[in-house]
């Protein structure tokens, strides 16, 4: 497989350049995640990098994307597929009107 050298910005791995492997398209993932491990062995952290374009034109061989850091770790604000959205509650109350509980 074809890999780019890739910039990361912001968080733990800001200025470094990492090989990252491109898909079919020569672009590379949408999101990179790095899980971090723990020292006293719990669960990995795990660092959440978005791409973005890069400003200009770089030179020959050098990625058009970069990284840049999520620090909210992969929460979306939209459901990845529209027909992934939960369905919405039902009305709790017969007629929707709202019970009266004072008398």
């Amino acid at each position: 497989m074809k890999s780019e050298d890739t910039p990361f910005e912001g968080g733990p791995m800001d200025g470094r350049v990492l090989p990252v492997l491109v898909g079919p398209t020569g672009h590379p993932p949408k999101t990179y995640r790095i899980p971090v491990p723990d020292p006293d062995g719990g669960p990995p952290t795990v660092l959440v990098y978005r791409r973005v374009p890069r400003p200009g034109r770089g030179a020959i061989g050098f990625a058009r994307w970069k990284y840049l850091y999520d620090p909210e770790g992969g929460t979306r604000t939209r459901p990845r597929w529209p027909w992934s959205r939960p369905a919405a509650a039902p009305d709790a109350t017969p007629g929707g009107k709202p019970d009266d509980a004072d008398g």
